[in-house]
């Protein structure tokens, strides 16, 4: 047996670190989560790859049962990996390791991500593991086929407040309108799969964790299985909070206790036509998650709105990456460049795509 092989048998006879996703979008509070949870060696959960940014390019590869095809992808996802803003600690990937260790099992880039995350927990002793790539939610039927045991983790977080976030947030769209969809897309995808799996989905609110860390912490951390341990209260002594505060200012207050009252701080970034347009949209999950209605929720949307909103999005992300640009240049250089990485890649499967020949235009055309 050669020492892939042997190395295949040895992890699959042992047993891996527990799968977790956190879902269903972001901007909810989830590094904050992500963050203190950390604290316990028993978990692991670096930070996310968001392969949702990745999954437009998956057709381009062609059929992954050929090998040739799922090694390039291996090497992709693996470059992604190394092109990510935050690297993981002390740990880098061999692609052909990576591709003979999982090439007789059903292939898919999701198998791909989380060979790489399990490796990383087994690296650090975790029995559990978690992806905060929250998109995925809309991938969790394959997800749970390829591991039957995977739990999800489900946040909840106000619409109008994270909606607020979101509008802000050049990870997401510049519209409220834009984000709502978002926000409920999400929230549909998570509803159904906890209708479906009610045992393996935990729904908190961030609001409940705002006004209570430690009884939201011990309810997610026997959920996972895992011991609370009073130390994820103190998040200014996490090493990795206070990295990345420096590197973003979408995670600056990550370093810092949340502020309870921050929780209505919507209702002084969102006019009251933004917020009847995310009540009207998101009521139904509104009322299911137990947030009061400022409004009548009767809002109009059309598609005209939609072009427009559209628009206006394009042109204000424009603008926000000019300025992030002068503003923080490492943000934007780190950013910067995944954007060109996955631009790389898209440009050198489309290159190899089949050439198709000349077109031949009748005369009557």
């Amino acid at each position: 047996m050669n020492t892939s092989k042997q190395t295949t048998a040895a992890r699959s006879a042992a047993s891996r670190p527990r799968p977790v996703l956190m879902i269903p979008v972001r901007r909810c509070g989830s590094h904050a989560l992500r963050l203190r949870l950390n604290f316990n060696p028993q978990f692991f959960s670096p930070y996310p790859l968001h392969i949702v940014d990745f999954m437009p390019l998956v057709p381009l590869y062609g059929d992954l049962a050929d090998d040739e095809a799922y090694f390039r992808m291996v090497v992709d996802v693996v470059g992604l990996q190394a092109a990510s803003m935050v690297k993981w600690p002390d740990i880098a990937f061999d692609p052909v390791d990576l591709f003979e260790s999982i090439q007789s099992e059903p292939r898919s880039v999701h198998r791909i991500v989380w060979e790489m995350l399990l490796r990383a927990g087994e690296r650090n002793m975790a029995g559990v593991v978690m992806d905060k790539s929250l998109d995925s939610v809309h991938y969790a039927d394959e997800l749970m086929r390829l591991f039957p045991d995977m739990r999800f983790l489900n946040v909840v977080r106000d619409p109008r407040a994270q909606v607020a976030s979101m509008n802000k947030a050049i990870i997401h769209e510049f519209d409220t309108l834009l984000n709502a969809r978002i926000w409920v897309d999400a929230h549909r995808s998570a509803c159904d799969l906890l209708a479906r799996h009610p045992e393996r989905v935990l729904t908190i609110r961030y609001e409940d964790f705002l006004s209570d860390q430690e009884q939201t912490l011990m309810k997610v951390c026997a959920f996972f299985g895992i011991e609370f341990l009073p130390q994820m209260l103190d998040v200014t002594r996490s090493a990795e909070a206070n990295q990345i505060a420096k590197l973003s200012a979408l995670w600056v207050s990550n370093c810092f206790s949340p502020i309870a009252a921050n929780a209505d701080k919507f209702k002084k970034q969102l006019s009251m036509d933004d917020i009847e347009i995310i009540e009207t949209m998101t009521r139904e999950y509104m009322r299911l998650y137990g947030y009061e209605m400022m409004t009548d929720a009767c809002a109009t949307v059309d598609e005209d709105m939609l072009r427009t909103a559209h628009a206006r999005s394009g042109m204000a992300k424009d603008i926000a990456w000019r300025e992030l640009q002068a503003n923080n240049f490492r943000d934007y250089t780190l950013r910067r460049y995944r954007a060109d990485y996955l631009a790389r890649v898209r440009a050198g499967l489309e290159a190899n795509q089949p050439k198709v020949g000349p077109v031949t235009v009748s005369a009557a055309a």
